[in-house]
């Protein structure tokens, strides 16, 4: 199977980064339901990158936080809940290349499938550019979530963050909705919307249960204040 090659530029974009080597993007994108050449061992590399550039960053930014606080806060970053979001904002979903089963099966949704993507497609990044590049576009992605963390408010979770926020302005609490519900009962895709005051539209987000989607969502929210403050 061959990605769309429209598909794959317009993802190459959104991540800041051009393959010179497509076979090595194909392969980032490559779940192991399809096939041998996947991304398993790319993953594990990514995972380790991301890590290290990402600890480097919140040691130079908080450079009197504990190691405790430290590990929090990276570990805020690089879960699979974060990496998913990132990988919903550059549509990496629809480049997916995988088995008809877990096509079938909304696996281009599934968190950990667009968590070990992105990590994936870091340590693409690197064996084709090195350190240097794949640092520079990874902290890329995560500038905006790394520019407004706040040493006081990594231990608490975006709906938290989000309410203590509006609160603080005056303005009316977030509403939160179920908007659809897919797949069987044991299976389940819930996709959720937060609308706040301000913003014209919904901020939705889908996760297996209606609690971590209202996280997901609340999360875009607070990215979307953020951009505007700093815009």
């Amino acid at each position: 199977m061959v990605n769309n090659p429209i598909l794959l530029e317009r993802l190459q974009k959104r991540l800041g980064y051009t393959f010179q080597n497509s076979s090595i993007l194909q392969q980032a994108l490559t779940h192991r339901s399809f096939g041998a050449n996947n991304n398993e061992r790319l993953e594990f590399l990514g995972d380790s990158l991301l890590g290290m550039f990402i600890g480097e960053r919140l040691y130079e930014k908080f450079t009197n936080a504990t190691e405790g606080e430290l590990t929090r806060i990276r570990s805020s970053l690089v879960k699979g809940e974060t990496l998913a979001q990132i990988a919903r904002e550059f549509e990496l979903g629809d480049c997916l290349i995988m088995g008809e089963g877990e096509l079938k099966s909304g696996g281009f949704r599934r968190d950990s499938i667009l968590a070990d993507a992105v990590e994936s497609i870091i340590a693409g990044i690197y064996l084709e550019s090195g350190f240097e590049t794949s640092r520079k576009v990874v902290l890329n992605w995560f500038s905006s979530r790394l520019d407004s963390l706040e040493l006081a408010q990594t231990g608490k979770d975006p709906k938290t963050q989000l309410q203590e926020y509006l609160q603080a302005c005056g303005a009316p609490l977030p509403k939160y909705g179920i908007e659809t519900l897919e797949g069987e009962a044991h299976n389940q895709v819930i996709t959720v919307s937060c609308e706040i005051q301000g913003f014209s539209q919904p901020f939705t987000a889908s996760a297996k249960n209606k609690k971590q989607a209202e996280k997901k969502a609340a999360q875009l929210a607070l990215n979307a204040i953020k951009a505007e403050k700093n815009g």
